[in-house]
């Protein structure tokens, strides 16, 4: 974790963009909340295939507007163009964006190439063909390895490319075990890899769609936790102020550690953000 320490100390925020103009102004009250935990950036996801193209766009936009915090676009390249994918970052770099998180993605439904980049090392060379340095570029890492990858030398080799082809940092999948990232960092040391890798941290709100989640993005939920989570039934108040304190925890261990920072997965809500910052001390 000595690498880790050497990094200056990141917090970051990720948002999907809303349907509707309702959500539209519930996430500006969020994003409003959330400056007060001082994010380097507010990151923006971008649905299979660029489904939610236009909805990211609008999304930096109204960060940009607000002023405070940098807009981070999330770029997936599987089923895009090299054609399409210069028109973004190009429109992109007209805007003013200067960090991109690039990403592999999901096939789109119905969609059977896999278009001009079959892997995330791929966009990001074309990114570093594209436009130089102008974009910091986020990357995906996978703690406890991605579900896809063929085992987990393997998986750390496929991360290593990405950072060879020029990614700067890297945020992981979120996960509830402190040691499975711990031992991914001392692995990533093994293989000369430096760059910050901050840690991807998932508040717990909803049991059905954190099971959901974790079953198709490989995250662990131990199983101590899955079952007091079970327990709480309907009890909505005791099963988030339950996962506050089992964030809280994991947080604290991370920073406490030498993680180079948080990222936050926050479904477009403050408060469960929030409360876990108030006991990380990063809040009033």
């Amino acid at each position: 974790m000595e690498s880790q320490r050497r990094h200056p100390r990141v917090f970051s925020c990720e948002f999907f963009p809303p349907n509707n103009e309702q959500a539209r102004h519930r996430l500006q009250a969020t994003r409003e909340a959330l400056v007060r935990i001082r994010p380097a950036f507010f990151s923006v996801t971008y649905g299979a295939g660029g489904s939610s193209r236009d909805r990211t766009r609008q999304t930096l936009l109204d960060i940009q507007q607000y002023g405070e915090v940098e807009a981070a676009p999330h770029l997936t390249c599987i089923a895009s163009t090299r054609a399409q994918t210069r028109e973004i970052l190009s429109d992109y770099q007209g805007l003013g964006i200067r960090r991109i998180v690039a990403l592999r993605g999901d096939m789109p439904s119905g969609e059977n190439s896999v278009g001009h980049f079959r892997y995330a090392r791929d966009l990001i060379a074309f990114i570093r063909a594209e436009t130089g340095d102008h974009f910091e570029i986020e990357v995906a890492a996978y703690p406890e390895f991605h579900p896809q990858a063929a085992n987990a030398h393997q998986d750390l080799l496929n991360f290593r490319a990405k950072i060879e082809a020029g990614a700067n940092s890297a945020i992981t999948q979120y996960f509830f075990n402190a040691e499975a990232y711990f031992r991914f960092i001392d692995s990533c040391q093994q293989l000369g890899i430096d760059i910050p890798v901050v840690p991807g941290i998932m508040p717990i709100t909803n049991v059905k769609q954190l099971c959901r989640f974790s079953d198709v993005c490989g995250a662990e939920i131990p199983r101590w936790i899955r079952r007091r989570l079970e327990s709480f039934g309907d009890d909505r108040d005791s099963l988030i102020s339950f996962g506050v304190d089992v964030v809280s925890e994991l947080c604290q261990r991370l920073l406490g550690q030498g993680s180079p920072g948080l990222h936050f997965y926050t479904m477009n809500q403050s408060a469960p953000v929030l409360a876990i910052c108030r006991n990380l001390g990063l809040v009033g």
